[in-house]
């Protein structure tokens, strides 16, 4: 009964004393030093080494105490915790483990920024290659179908989602990402060496189709598993900034195809020679730069939270573990059905915007489009740096607000001016609004998904969501415009989006408070 009565007792004592002694530096108890300090005998026992030594030597001197040996396990971890809670401001983070993310995010992001660029070459050249593919149509027409075989790789997505996504889940997200992005490199080759409709028939859009097939199940794979890679990486405090930074890659590869297209105009070769032969060229650079990205990779490290969760693994059907958070799928799609409109609208939907309905010429589109491409790019991080510190909802909010409201009339005014510079800053505030959802898409989806299952949570619903409403922007605006002879109806059908997902923005609760980011299952 004694022994009873005093194990509490002395718990309770030492916890006091540990924590005390941990917090204060060591100025605790009878043991505490007198007399003057120098500033640097403060410094050394408040730093990072000394900064529990007067307590360690209590707990030490303790031990030779009959006391059980759970006290002393409780009091080692009380010990590590307080450290690694009051550590000052200025100690900062261990500087290998930072050069360790950031490398590992580096990787990551440039392969995303290669794989991005393979998808994005097909939407900067289509006005070139149509008529190679389709050649017993009218341009109008051509444009039409290019755009519809586009979408359809968007129709692949949520396949590779699922597939590269479990993949990633179960064994680890570097093999999943070395899979999608080789798979990209068939597919960017099959478009590069498929002969002409006018040579082989009809098997040549067969062909164009199939490759689009293939990029898309790799895109789908790249989505969940990189957006997570990235989210599991980044620091706790920085991951609105690093999805930031993941999202320029992704701008990125639009720029890099937008820049071969400008390169190809202006230095080497004229617009005939391009529609003729050259636009296989950039497909071409595609597959040898996802050769690079394959072997860049190989050698990624795993994220900690996944070899955390796997240690723990349950072994659960992928899918039917998946359904267990169909409230955070639903999130998902509400979150993206906006924005994915909005950026599509902005990004590969409006090089032809400017060409067909402002009339602009292929220098000034191409030229136009690099700039916009250039300030959307500089926003990302800056828009996922605020969201670190207010929080993702604010953000969320502002786009769908502003995109309600704007959209129409921005898209509007940019039809109606023939002025290239008018058009880029217009174009600028657009970007203005989108960044508001597109910094922060990566991380709020990451944040709603426990480890298990975060590549496919990710993935999957993006996956479906962009395919009906992303994918889609180019034939719809095509569509609208040549057939139905109503441009203006687009306009209402991209803010109709954006009010849809603004609902959502509302209910959310805001996943940088709620981040599921460490939870295992």
């Amino acid at each position: 009964m004694r022994r009873l009565t005093v194990i509490p007792c002395c718990r309770s004592v030492f916890r006091v004393r540990v924590f005390t002694a941990s917090l204060l530096g060591g100025r605790c108890g009878s043991s505490a030093p007198t007399g003057p300090q120098t500033p640097r005998d403060q410094r050394e026992r408040r730093g990072p080494d000394g900064r529990h030594a007067r307590a360690a030597a209590w707990l030490e001197g303790m031990r030779t105490q009959d006391l059980p040996d759970d006290i002393w396990r409780e009091g080692d971890d009380m010990k590590r915790r307080t450290d690694e809670d009051f550590r000052p401001v200025g100690d900062g983070y261990d500087t290998k483990d930072t050069v360790r993310r950031v490398k590992a995010i580096l990787v990551g992001s440039t392969g995303n920024l290669i794989e991005w660029y393979d998808v994005y070459v097909f939407a900067a050249f289509q006005l070139y290659f149509a008529p190679s593919f389709f050649a017993d149509q009218s341009p109008a027409r051509q444009q039409i179908f290019a755009s519809i075989v586009f979408a359809l790789g968007f129709l692949a997505r949520p396949f590779g989602s699922l597939l590269f996504g479990a993949i990633a889940d179960r064994y680890g997200r570097r093999i999943s990402l070395t899979a999608s992005v080789l798979l990209m490199c068939f597919g960017s080759l099959i478009i590069a060496c498929t002969p002409s409709a006018t040579q082989i028939g009809i098997a040549a859009p067969i062909l164009l189709t199939v490759a689009r097939l293939l990029q898309g199940l790799s895109q789908g794979g790249e989505y969940g598993a990189s957006a997570t890679y990235l989210s599991e990486m980044s620091h706790p405090n920085r991951r609105g900034f690093y999805s930031g930074v993941w999202y320029v890659t992704l701008i990125g590869g639009q720029l890099m195809a937008v820049f071969t297209l400008l390169i190809m105009q202006k230095l080497f070769l004229s617009e005939d020679q391009i529609r003729a032969w050259g636009w296989r060229i950039p497909f071409f650079i595609g597959a040898a730069l996802a050769v690079y990205s394959f072997t860049m990779r190989r050698d990624m490290p795993e994220t900690d939270l996944f070899n955390k969760a796997k240690s723990v693994a349950k072994e659960r059907a992928p899918l039917a573990d998946l359904m267990r958070h169909w409230k955070s799928l639903l999130l998902v799609v509400g979150v993206t059905i906006g924005g994915t409109s909005a950026f599509y609208t902005y990004t590969t939907y409006m090089q032809k915007f400017l060409k067909q309905s402002v009339g602009l010429t292929a220098d000034q589109t191409t030229m136009v489009t690099v700039g916009t491409l250039i300030v959307a790019l500089i926003m990302q991080p800056l828009y996922g740096s605020i969201s670190d510190k207010i929080g993702r909802k604010p953000l969320l909010i502002y786009f769908g607000v502003m995109g309600t409201l704007f959209t129409y009339p921005l898209l509007n005014t940019i039809q109606t001016t023939k002025d290239p510079w008018m058009a880029f800053l217009l174009i600028c505030g657009g970007w203005a609004i989108v960044s508001g959802y597109t910094s922060i898409t990566a991380i709020i989806k990451a944040e709603l998904f426990p480890t298990s299952v975060r590549a496919m949570g990710v993935g999957f619903p993006y996956a479906v969501t962009v395919a009906v409403f992303g994918g889609t922007v180019d034939s719809v605006a095509q569509i609208f415009k040549f057939e139905l002879h109503w441009e203006q109806g687009f306009y209402w059908y991209a803010t109709a989006c954006i009010f849809v997902s603004l609902l959502v923005y509302i209910g959310l609760k805001d996943t940088k408070k709620t981040s599921r980011m460490d939870e295992a299952h």
